[in-house]
């Protein structure tokens, strides 16, 4: 049994997603298996995942059975989860070759299921491979110790760096939501009282301001988070305002850096 299982949803990645690919196989922690769920593709995204399958058994791809969108996508990933811990990075974004292993030492010494690192930034038509980079100074920093009352002020988890402990909460799917599924999750791992710990060490890339993202629009994602708070979260009109003032203010500060 792999002691990690990998989830990467697939939608249109073919320019990127070799790299982020390639950035999990090269992890210095071996002992993963990379589940994929390739959205309904039109491009080459799935015959590139095919390739990779070929080379490297730990790859796993596997086609939706229709465009159902990221959660659907990533929930058929977690479905075949057999990982002690599960881990989060999408096809466009990379980990640096240590992540795993430091992450996973990190959270075997502290209590918390759910853990994350910092992240670095860079510009969306960046080309490199992960093990290439060097460090630009753009960094996410996390915090060290995250509670349920923080994450309704505000998302401090990125999700290419989020990593939770199956064999503690057992296997928990994103609610299916076109947007911000990452976030209600943590919220619902959170919810009952567990914390989340950050590292301050930035281990994964991201690529910021991608035309097509998910995040890319930050102005329509206030819609989408205040349907979080109020129906997923069942928060008071006037703790969602709160919570949605909170989240607006750190998303603008994250893309100052």
């Amino acid at each position: 049994m792999p002691l990690v299982s990998v989830v990467m949803p697939v939608h249109n990645s073919a320019v990127t997603l070799g790299s982020s690919v390639r950035s999990v196989l090269a992890q210095t922690h071996t002992d993963v298996e990379l589940l994929i769920t390739d959205d309904a593709s039109t491009d080459d995204s799935m015959d590139l995942l095919q390739e990779l399958a070929r080379q490297d058994e730990r790859v796993l791809p596997q086609a939706a059975p229709e465009q159902g969108g990221a959660a659907k996508a990533r929930n058929l990933a977690l479905a075949r989860a057999r990982g002690e811990y599960v881990a989060f990075l999408d096809s466009d974004d990379m980990w640096l070759p240590a992540k795993l292993e430091r992450q996973i030492a990190f959270a075997a010494e502290g209590d918390a299921p759910l853990t994350f690192t910092s992240y670095y930034k860079v510009d969306g038509d960046y080309t490199g491979e992960a093990c290439d980079f060097t460090p630009n100074g753009r960094v996410v920093e996390a915090r060290e110790r995250v509670t349920y009352r923080d994450m309704l002020v505000q998302d401090h988890i990125g999700a290419l760096t989020a990593m939770y402990d199956r064999a503690a909460l057992g296997t928990r799917l994103m609610p299916d939501m076109p947007k911000r599924q990452d976030y209600a999750l943590w919220l619902a791992i959170m919810r009952n009282g567990n914390p989340a710990r950050g590292m301050k060490e930035p281990l994964a890339i991201y690529r910021a301001g991608r035309a097509g993202s998910l995040s890319s629009n930050k102005l329509a994602l206030v819609e989408h988070n205040w349907r979080l708070y109020r129906q997923h979260e069942r928060l008071s009109v006037p703790r969602s305002a709160l919570a949605l003032y909170g989240a607006a203010w750190h998303s603008l500060r994250k893309s100052r850096i």
